[in-house]
């Protein structure tokens, strides 16, 4: 009898672990996963090295929305960027100022430092179906102005939730 009981634990044990690990596979592909912020572009936001949890379904049920952080999937690397402009709108940087539309955008997330070093650029509209993105370190950022071009829905896979390392930085973005 305490044979048979044994077995039964370790029977009862290796389901439990089965499906834990089902769930950590279908938790990671399809609703969470973690990425690592590399460079300076989105300082201070986000600073080179921490990690970040990214909501991979958000984007399944709505679509992206101006000043979202956002994974860009690209095949030689991923990017972490904000959303600057949606479809359709027309991106106008003048005199350090951001325009959305003809009306002038306030980016309370970003220092003076970065605000002052804007360059001027466009305006352009945004064609359907792509997004606009820049990084917060405006002066250093590889982004929608200079490299990156427009980015297709498909290329967004999550949204920036929050850093959850270094231990000591766990916030969730802004």
């Amino acid at each position: 009898m305490a044979k048979k009981k044994g077995k039964n634990e370790w029977v009862e044990w290796g389901k439990a672990i089965v499906i834990a690990i089902i769930l950590a596979f279908l938790l990671r592909s399809f609703i969470f996963a973690t990425s690592i912020v590399e460079g300076d572009s989105m300082d201070p936001t986000l600073q080179d090295g921490e990690r970040v949890i990214f909501n991979k379904f958000v984007y399944l049920i709505g679509e992206p929305n101006r000043g979202d952080i956002v994974i860009i999937q690209r095949p030689e690397k991923n990017y972490v960027k904000r959303i600057i402009g949606l479809p359709g709108e027309t991106i106008e940087i003048k005199n350090h100022q951001l325009y959305v539309n003809n009306e002038l955008y306030d980016q309370r997330f970003l220092t003076e430092d970065a605000k002052n070093h804007t360059g001027n650029y466009g305006p352009i509209t945004i064609p359907e179906g792509r997004y606009f993105v820049m990084g917060d370190n405006r002066s250093i950022s590889k982004d929608s102005r200079n490299g990156l071009g427009f980015i297709m829905e498909d290329e967004i896979i999550g949204k920036s939730e929050f850093v959850f390392y270094p231990f000591t930085e766990i916030a969730k973005t802004r």
